[in-house]
């Protein structure tokens, strides 16, 4: 049954804001190479439709708020090789 359910990132967010809540937690934070590790399957498709880093920082900034250097993607971008180490 478990491997039927499938979380859409909102609900998943949810669900992890209400158990930091649970536990007192304040609210998650990721530095900017977490980050863009997080995001590195997003990056490489957009890479992959012709977007640039440029673009993609845009995209970020006009989402978040928050204003990244180009070479910040070109730095902690993680290849796909590297991503899914850890998935079975």
């Amino acid at each position: 049954m478990a491997d039927e359910i499938a979380f859409t990132l909102p609900e998943a967010l949810r669900a992890q804001k209400h158990l930091r809540d649970a536990l007192g937690l304040g609210e998650e934070r990721f530095p900017v190479p977490a980050f863009i590790n997080m995001v590195s399957d997003e990056i490489e498709q957009l890479r992959n439709a012709g977007r640039t880093d440029c673009e993609i920082v845009a995209l970020v900034t006009e989402s978040s708020g928050h204003v990244l250097a180009e070479a910040d993607i070109a730095r902690y971008y993680t290849p796909v090789e590297d991503r899914h180490s850890n998935e079975h």
